[in-house]
């Protein structure tokens, strides 16, 4: 089972690693950490490097477990929903988990909601871990 996790470095994000680690054990699975970033001449190369250091550190903690793991940062160009999307097809996903955070209607409409296109959007079943 390919799992694909929507990784965000957050304190709250290793929630998502844990249940895909359930999940990898329950389905023997292999885990995809995947974190995007929009890109661009506006993109800090502070802001990747934390990014791949919390990748890294993701990374660790599955394989502790004994579990296949692997990072992915992608920087297209793209949304993180058309990024994620765009991954799990061409990975060939059985499932992606991502976080999902109440906002309120004005939240949703300025700034747009990644978990909303992953599950619209996804190739397979998306399991939406609230924050």
């Amino acid at each position: 089972m390919n799992i694909v996790v929507a990784y965000r470095p957050s304190k709250l994000s290793m929630k998502l690693v844990e249940k895909a680690i359930e999940h990898a054990k329950n389905f023997n699975g292999k885990i995809f950490l995947v974190t995007s970033l929009e890109g661009g001449p506006r993109q800090d190369i502070e802001e990747i490097e934390e990014a791949e250091a919390a990748l890294e550190h993701a990374k660790k903690v599955v394989e502790k477990e004994g579990i296949p793991c692997s990072t992915h940062l992608l920087v297209k160009g793209l949304s993180p929903g058309e990024d994620i999307v765009e991954f799990a097809k061409e990975n060939k996903a059985d499932e992606i988990i991502v976080g999902v955070q109440k906002k309120s209607k004005v939240g949703k409409f300025l700034m747009g909601s990644t978990a909303q296109h992953i599950i619209l959007s996804a190739p397979c079943p998306v399991i939406a871990v609230k924050f």
